[in-house]
């Protein structure tokens, strides 16, 4: 598999992974582990459970198949999230792809701790609403949502955020009694994130 733009790794497509016991858990509990929480993060907030994570971590950590999710946009910015599973170096990388250009742009990576620059809300929610059909990748709009929701570093986020969320999370399997749970411990990590510094733009803003 090719990624213009991202020359490392045996990259293979992703996509299935996501339907998968175990991969919300894996993706998204991570940000809940800095041991800001008073209650420890658990795979059934996602209605998943430890052999569920374990089990798909050998798949998702797999030295030999880099797993790439790709969320291709109609009309705008898409993005493309890949495991890099270098020994030693292990991570995930967020790229970005742009209209009218032909290599994808690495905007961010994730190894414990974020760094670098991601999207606002309103850039979230656009992306995520907008799938390509055209184009291989994720098409589902609350997946989509799930998968760009580490891109999240808007301090200032709707009522309304929390709602989304927690939507998202149902789709995907989350009981709705812990589905709230996940949300409210998501929505309060990405939003505590370091504020960027006046000079900081949006990798979104000369697309």
């Amino acid at each position: 598999m090719l990624i213009k733009g991202y020359d490392v790794g045996p990259l293979v497509p992703g996509e299935s992974l996501l339907d998968r016991p175990g991969f919300w858990s894996n993706y998204l509990l991570e940000m809940c582990s800095d041991g800001r929480c008073a209650e420890r993060p658990a795979p059934e907030w996602f209605g998943e459970d430890g052999a569920d994570v374990d089990a798909l971590s050998e798949v998702l950590f797999d030295p030999e198949r880099w797993p790439v999710f790709r969320a291709p946009a109609d009309g705008g910015s898409g993005a493309v999230v890949i495991y890099r599973n270098l020994d030693g170096d292990y991570g995930i990388d967020y790229l970005l792809t742009h209209p009218g250009r032909t290599q994808a742009e690495q905007v961010a990576s994730r190894d414990g701790d974020f760094s670098g620059t991601g999207l606002t809300w309103r850039e979230l929610i656009r992306m995520a609403d907008s799938p390509s059909l055209a184009d291989d990748g994720v098409q589902d709009t609350a997946t989509r949502f799930l998968l760009l929701l580490p891109l999240l570093t808007d301090p200032e986020v709707p009522e309304t955020a929390s709602a989304r969320l927690v939507a998202a999370l149902a789709v995907v399997g989350a009981p709705q009694d812990t589905a709230s749970i996940a949300a409210e411990h998501l929505l309060t990590h990405l939003t505590r994130r370091p504020l960027h510094d006046p000079a900081w733009a949006s990798p979104l803003s000369n697309s």
